[in-house]
């Protein structure tokens, strides 16, 4: 297969009249400043395919069913009350429908990776399934049937607070030991044997669900694969370790666990410069969610900060109450702009571009966090591309990172014409291939939890 672009984003840059020839899934020559060839297949501009380093698929079953008041103040804590009780609803099959049309909405926005942090695991009564990996199942179903590239992220939860605090009736669903977890990694890596380009990581929940020992033990199960926790999302989280420790949850973190390249430290929202500089030493990433923080009020991260000091950043779309990769970009700058009443804040400096430096950072900090090598539309990297409409009035005259500038800030996910996933069309004309049925079984799924 031949693809050609008006213009495309390489490694090394934007180019021109740019082929890509794909063979088996995979980038087997790229040639820029070339006229298209009768049998090459045409297209806008494109650029390569974001990884969502952070999903929690099921809970787009209650986007926008948490916007109403309560009779006191409402935080991320009233609202995980909420999502407690969609939980207790769910079943393989549930999961499944509502995970595949979040992934086929991904694809459709830009996204061709997903890092599912996974920790719905066992039946309604807290018991496990006799498939141990029912739930597991059913997020490696949806990756096959909507055609995303998974990290699979099993995630670890035994307490629900510091120091060993019992889980609640609501956490059920969640709870493993550690012999229990265990077993569950290795059939989630057998579930995702036959997925292409799946990788399976570890996720311990957070430090509020893990003790010391148990995090340095799941941390050892993949000695070479992702690892991912949440840390520092509510300000409440912080005080509480405080509390427990005398330390702020990430300065406990590097203090007690060997965090490298292979962490992505979910949110990190209240951090001190002293901790940036530890989490841009060590060249872990940060997984922020902006659309997601702002629903919850968790606060704004300082990303001016951290890339000042080298930090490394990829996005993702956590609760799922909205899905757009362009939109979470947007915010991302928009929250630094807010707090610090500037513009072009994450630009990397005089000139240059705020899109095409959110996007590289972006790019490539989500590859790292989600266990994805090679990436980027180079040779032997798989073909996970995203072409723009060439005729959208956002891009008219629009050359190299004014194009992402307009995706970014002025056009979002309407400029999305096709995608490619591992070689394979996956969207075109803004839909993905498979949506009538995918979301037709949405509607009779959900219809059925929420009536």
């Amino acid at each position: 297969m031949r693809l050609w672009f008006e213009a495309a984003l390489l490694p090394e840059g934007w180019r021109d009249h740019v082929r890509v020839t794909v063979a088996d899934g995979l980038i087997v020559r790229v040639l820029s400043d070339t006229l298209p060839a009768p049998d090459d297949e045409r297209h806008g501009p494109a650029i390569p395919g974001l990884a969502n380093l952070h999903s929690h698929a099921f809970q787009r079953g209650i986007a926008g069913l948490a916007e109403r008041a309560g009779s006191s103040s409402d935080s991320f804590w009233t609202w995980r009350e909420a999502m407690y009780r969609f939980v207790d609803r769910l079943d393989p099959e549930g999961l499944r429908a509502i995970a595949a049309l979040a992934y086929v909405e991904m694809l459709e926005s830009g996204f061709t990776r997903v890092g599912e942090f996974h920790y719905l695991h066992h039946d309604r009564d807290g018991q496990r399934y006799a498939d141990r990996a029912a739930m597991s199942c059913a997020i490696a179903e949806a990756a096959r049937e909507s055609g995303i590239a998974l990290t699979l992220l099993p995630v670890f939860y035994a307490h629900a607070g510091f120091g060993g605090t019992p889980p609640t009736q609501g956490q059920r669903r969640f709870v493993h030991d550690l012999d229990g977890y265990a077993a569950l990694l290795e059939v989630a890596g057998k579930v995702i044997a036959d997925l292409e380009g799946a990788v399976l990581g570890v996720a311990p929940h957070s430090l509020r669900a893990v003790l010391p020992e148990e995090l340095s033990q799941i941390t050892a199960l993949l000695p070479q694969g992702p690892v991912h926790i949440h840390i520092a999302e509510q300000m409440a989280e912080v005080d509480d370790c405080l509390a427990w420790s005398g330390q702020r949850p990430v300065e406990w973190l590097f203090d007690h666990a060997s965090v490298d390249r292979r962490w992505c430290l979910v949110h990190a929202t209240h951090v001190t410069p002293e901790e940036l500089g530890r989490i841009a030493h060590r060249q872990a990433v940060v997984g922020l969610c902006p659309i997601t923080e702002a629903n919850l009020g968790d606060g704004i991260f300082p990303a001016r900060a951290f890339l000042n000091k080298g930090g490394r950043i990829g996005v993702g779309s956590d609760s799922n109450v909205e899905i757009d990769a362009a939109a979470e970009l947007r915010l991302l700058e928009y929250g630094q702009r807010l707090q610090h009443r500037g513009r072009n804040l994450l630009a990397g400096g005089p000139s240059q571009s705020t899109g095409g430096s959110l996007f590289r950072a972006v790019q490539g900090g989500g590859a790292q966090a989600c266990g994805q090598q090679p990436h980027g539309l180079a040779v032997g990297a798989p073909a996970d591309i995203v072409a723009f409409r060439p005729d959208h009035s956002v891009l008219v005259e629009r050359r190299e990172d004014a194009i992402l500038d307009s995706w970014i800030f002025a056009g979002g996910k309407a400029l999305v014409d096709s995608v490619w996933r591992h070689g394979r069309r996956r969207v075109s004309e803004g839909r993905h291939l498979a949506r009538p049925a995918i979301e037709a079984r949405y509607r009779r799924t959900l219809g059925a939890y929420l009536d």
